[in-house]
């Protein structure tokens, strides 16, 4: 089915607000551009792909800076904010390749990590067709794990998972 037919399906804004109901990660994926200056966004999609191999899958906008550089250098990490980055969370929201001079991150194995996130490395693995977006799918060659409770976001604000039963069993 072509892009054209599904926008006529349903309205844009009732989408947009039934995927507002639905409680996301703040995921900020980073990278370096061509100069090989740090770049990062805070993005919508994120989940586990595979656990043999490890990957993970990203999607990112067509036509977003972000997408160029990750598409240049063949790798990125993926930064899953901790409910004390909330900062980060917000600054990385902006256009552009967000504000690394006043967020604590530092360089691991040529992508910016952030402190107080759980850390993907990733190198590219594939570029898939996904609307305006291009699914990116990377294979995992380095985990960070961050300790603290997730930064979540959900109806247009932040906040954080709360327990509500017993872990679910396997």
């Amino acid at each position: 089915m072509s892009t054209t037919a599904v926008e006529k399906l349903i309205d844009e804004n009732l989408f947009r607000e039934a995927m507002g109901n639905i409680c996301t990660p703040v995921a900020v994926v980073t990278t370096r551009d061509y100069a090989g200056e740090p770049y990062g966004t805070t993005v919508s999609a994120f989940c586990s792909l595979s656990m043999a191999p490890p990957m993970i899958l990203i999607a990112l906008d067509r036509a977003s800076g972000l997408l160029a550089a990750v598409r240049e250098f063949g790798a990125f990490g993926v930064n899953i904010l901790l409910t004390e980055a909330e900062d980060a969370g917000k600054k990385f929201a902006r256009k552009g390749k967000g504000d690394f001079t006043s967020t604590d991150w530092h360089w691991h194995d040529g992508v910016p990590r952030l402190a107080s996130s759980t850390f993907f490395r990733c190198t590219t693995a594939d570029l898939l067709d996904g609307g305006d977006h291009l699914i990116v799918t990377g294979l995992v060659h380095a985990v960070g794990l961050g300790e603290g409770a997730p930064l979540t976001y959900h109806r247009r604000t932040f906040g954080t998972h709360a327990t509500v039963s017993g872990t679910l069993g396997r």
